[in-house]
C-alpha cells in the first residue's frame, strides 16, 4: 500500500467538534441525559473524507473517490449494504478502494480507525457475488443485499492509523 498523508489535526478537531464534544457530554451528564441515537453516516463519512484528503463522489459506489468508510460500535461487525440498481458495480469497486473501519465507543469517547485496502477484501468481496446476482434475480428479488466484516477481521487484518482514548489522540500513523 503507497505512503497516505493523512489530516489527524483536522480528523481529531471534527471529532472534538461534531462527533465527541466535552462541553456537550458535559451538560448531558450535568442533566442526567444520555446520548440518543448515533452519529449519522455521513458524519463518519466527513470525519473520513477529513482523514484522508479525499473528496465525496457522485452516484452509487464508494463513499469517497479512493475509501469506502465503515462505522460501528467497538467489537461490532461492519455492514455493506447494496442496493438492486448498481449493487454489483459497487461491490466490484469496493474491491479496487481503501476501506476505513471506524471502531468507537457507546459514549464516543473512544475511537479507533483502521484501513484495510480492498484486494485484502477481495476473497471476501468475491465470495458474496453469487448470493448478491442471486437476491436480485426471479419473482421474489429483493431491494439490498446486505453482508457484514467482522470486527475480527478488520482487527487481524487491518492498520491502525488513529485511535482515540478517553477523548483524547493517542495515536497517529502514516502508512
Amino acid at each position: 500500500m503507497p505512503t497516505t498523508k493523512f489530516h489527524y489535526k483536522k480528523a481529531y478537531d471534527f471529532y472534538q467538534k461534531f462527533i465527541y464534544n466535552e462541553e456537550h457530554q458535559k451538560l448531558l451528564h450535568t442533566h442526567k441525559l444520555h446520548v440518543a441515537g448515533s452519529i449519522p453516516s455521513v458524519d463518519w463519512e466527513l470525519f473520513g473524507a477529513i482523514l484522508t484528503g479525499d473528496k465525496g463522489k457522485k452516484g452509487y459506489g464508494s463513499d469517497l473517490k479512493r475509501h469506502e468508510i465503515k462505522s460501528a460500535v467497538e467489537g461490532a461487525s461492519f455492514e455493506y449494504q447494496y442496493h438492486l440498481r448498481g449493487g454489483q458495480k459497487k461491490l466490484t469497486e469496493d474491491m479496487g478502494v481503501r476501506h476505513l473501519f471506524l471502531s468507537y465507543s457507546p459514549n464516543y469517547k473512544n475511537l479507533s480507525v483502521r484501513i484495510l485496502v480492498g484486494e485484502k477484501l477481495k476473497d471476501t468481496f468475491s465470495s458474496w457475488l453469487p448470493k448478491l446476482v442471486e437476491n436480485y434475480s426471479g419473482p421474489n428479488r429483493k431491494q439490498r443485499y446486505r453482508k457484514n466484516v467482522s470486527f475480527g477481521f478488520v482487527k487481524k487484518n487491518g492498520t491502525v492509523v488513529m485511535e482515540i482514548k478517553d477523548g483524547k489522540l493517542v495515536e497517529a500513523k502514516t502508512i
